[in-house]
């Protein structure tokens, strides 16, 4: 459950429109739910500021259903990633708005259309084939209140495309600059911003790539202050992260 629905219900039993027992019923689920294939843990929007994310990778469709029921019983928007196409077709017939992210892998239940927190968080991508990576980061940070803006192909191999955003990275509250190949993308924003840069690695590169060991590497010895690296195509990761930064947490 989320901190503004347990102050809203105990400034409501406070006043007399809920009684004591309702309110626990409410309540009965925290710090979490046991459902036998998972416990849903509704104390961790109390605890960390996000609720809990659904992990699609290796569930039945059935599973994530429920767990999406448990967390919207308590009012908490749920982000679900690394799903399917059929997971994401299985989960936008079972709710109402449903947010879809078809090449991020990402569903997104409950957001509305609340005011995202700006300045933005800029999601920068080396190349098209790392934008599935850089659509996780956009879908982590939107489930998660924070504005983000995308600048894509703006790999090294053509820099001067990267050079034509440069306003836009100035305004950054938080750059995530993903990349493949040689991963050298965030070791050159970081030498341009004076905020916070967070490297991600993929997976996407030629022969002795190694995976996206290569980039991560070259981007864990960068030369360049002020980066932090997160682990090969971890967009949910440097998301998270960067939201908190951005908040001031």
């Amino acid at each position: 459950m989320e901190r503004k629905r347990i102050e809203r219900l105990l400034a409501d039993v406070a006043a007399g429109k809920v009684s004591v027992a309702a309110a626990i019923a409410r309540l009965r689920d925290l710090p979490f739910r046991d459902m036998g294939f998972a416990k849903v843990d509704h104390h961790r929007a109390l605890r960390t500021g996000m609720p809990e994310v659904i992990l699609c990778q290796g569930k039945t469709l059935a599973q994530v259903r429920a767990i999406v029921r448990a967390q919207r019983r308590h009012g908490e928007t749920v982000l679900g990633t690394r799903a399917s196409r059929e997971m994401l077709r299985g989960v936008r017939r079972a709710f109402r708005g449903v947010t879809v992210n078809e090449l991020g892998r990402c569903f997104i239940v409950g957001a509305g259309r609340r005011a995202l927190r700006r300045p933005p968080v800029v999601i920068a991508a080396a190349g098209t084939a790392d934008l599935p990576v850089a659509e996780e980061a956009a879908c982590t940070l939107a489930s998660m209140g924070q504005a983000s803006e995308r600048l894509y192909d703006v790999g090294v191999a053509g820099i001067h495309r990267l050079f034509a955003h440069r306003d836009t990275l100035a305004k950054a509250s938080v750059v995530i600059a993903i990349a493949g190949m040689e991963g050298a993308l965030p070791s050159v924003v970081a030498g341009l911003v004076s905020c916070p840069v967070i490297g991600v690695p993929t997976s996407v590169g030629y022969g002795a790539h190694l995976g996206g060991l290569v980039p991560l590497f070259a981007m864990l010895n960068s030369c360049s202050a002020g980066l932090t690296v997160v682990n090969i195509d971890n967009g949910f990761g440097a998301a998270v992260a960067a939201a908190l930064i951005a908040r001031g947490r």
